[in-house]
């Protein structure tokens, strides 16, 4: 809890620094650097290099926090698990119908996936700071709905965000998979192994139309968690303790400075009130926190789960809010949605401020009902 609270706090200011730099004289210079071919003469930028390789990582991990929340962690008894997957449901699909319903019959429309997703490092480091003294439960309710929503955001896009299809080349990453698979079954514990199964998928996927990063998720979903024979702890959970800090504490916040650099000007201000900001803004300040309370209130009135000991429904709607902090995997989307276009800053801009509003609404709410 706080790694992941110091992580949040570290990407808060990436970001503010990101934004600095875009809004001073070396804006321009900025820019010119991370659309800067690497190695010179390729059509891999530095940012197509953070977005499309360095994240691979990211993605893996958050592959491992999540097969390891289902074989071991909150999620892994069906009662526990119910309410924090109901939650992250609701707070997924509300937020892509306001979406929805903004840009309805517009070019903009497919960007819905983007006012779906919760930012774990972000919202518990704003818990750890609104509220330190929050009852535990809680913490466990939002890292457990973070994760599901995670692992709804990586399939949102792999399904509905891949480009064309190369299928004889997606079918030998698939072979691939199945390869790793069948040594995770027979309890194969070389870090190797799957490190080359991993880079073979990426580059499958890089060349066959789907986002290359859906490689980390499933080399995490491919590595055995049980201990190997010689007793020590599984291969997943060893990569998972080495590769978490650099995740948090050095690819999460590249990924900021690369991304989160928005010039605070006229235009893009106005762009908050146009139909993919508004849908953004509304989906994550509003969408979220209704998503998720109504999914907790149904689920209790319907006498399916039952509240964690301590909590009140007043703990679940202002966690909700917290939730609507999308930015990490929100701005992750964006780019895929919007590719070059004009909207792309647009969406960055109205995801920063409703990150930032969701922060502080929501921490206020969290420490008011926590007291």
């Amino acid at each position: 809890m706080k790694r992941e609270s110091l992580s949040g706090l570290l990407l808060i200011a990436c970001a503010i620094l990101a934004m600095a730099i875009s809004n001073s004289p070396f804006g321009p210079a900025y820019e010119r650097w991370l659309q800067a071919p690497l190695p010179a003469g390729t059509h891999m930028s530095l940012l197509h290099w953070v977005n499309d390789a360095v994240m691979a990582l990211f993605f893996f991990v958050v592959g491992a926090e999540v097969k390891r929340e289902f074989l071991y962690g909150e999620l892994k008894s069906r009662s526990a698990a119910m309410l924090p997957m109901a939650a992250a449901l609701g707070g997924m699909l509300v937020p892509a119908a306001i979406y929805g319903l903004c840009n309805a019959g517009l070019p903009t429309a497919g960007g819905w996936g983007i006012p779906m997703a919760t930012d774990i490092a972000f919202s518990l480091g704003v818990l750890s700071l609104a509220a330190p003294k929050a009852p535990r439960s809680l913490v466990v309710f939002l890292t457990a709905l973070a994760i599901v929503d995670d692992l709804g955001g990586i399939v949102v896009i792999a399904v509905f965000y891949a480009g064309s299809l190369n299928l004889p080349v997606l079918a030998g990453g698939l072979i691939v998979w199945l390869l790793m698979l069948a040594g995770c079954r027979r309890n194969w514990q070389s870090a190797w192994f799957y490190a080359v199964g991993g880079i073979l998928i990426w580059l499958a996927f890089f060349y066959g139309g789907i986002h290359p990063t859906m490689a980390g998720v499933l080399t995490g979903f491919a590595m055995p968690a049980v201990p190997g024979k010689d007793g020590r702890e599984g291969l997943l959970l060893r990569a998972e303790h080495a590769l978490t800090p650099v995740s948090a504490f050095v690819i999460m916040p590249v990924f900021a400075l690369a991304n989160a650099g928005i010039r605070l000007d006229l235009s893009g201000l106005t762009g908050l009130a146009s139909a993919p900001g508004l849908g953004v803004l509304a989906g994550l300040v509003l969408g979220k926190p209704i998503g998720i309370g109504l999914a907790v209130w149904l689920l209790t009135a319907l006498k399916k789960a039952s509240l964690p000991e301590g909590l009140t429904m007043k703990h679940f709607w202002a966690v909700g809010l917290l939730a609507g902090i999308g930015f990490t995997m929100s701005l992750f989307i964006a780019g895929l949605a919007f590719p070059g276009s004009p909207v792309l800053m647009t969406a960055k801009t109205a995801i920063t401020a409703a990150s930032l509003t969701a922060a502080i609404l929501g921490g206020f709410l969290v420490n008011r009902v926590s007291r």
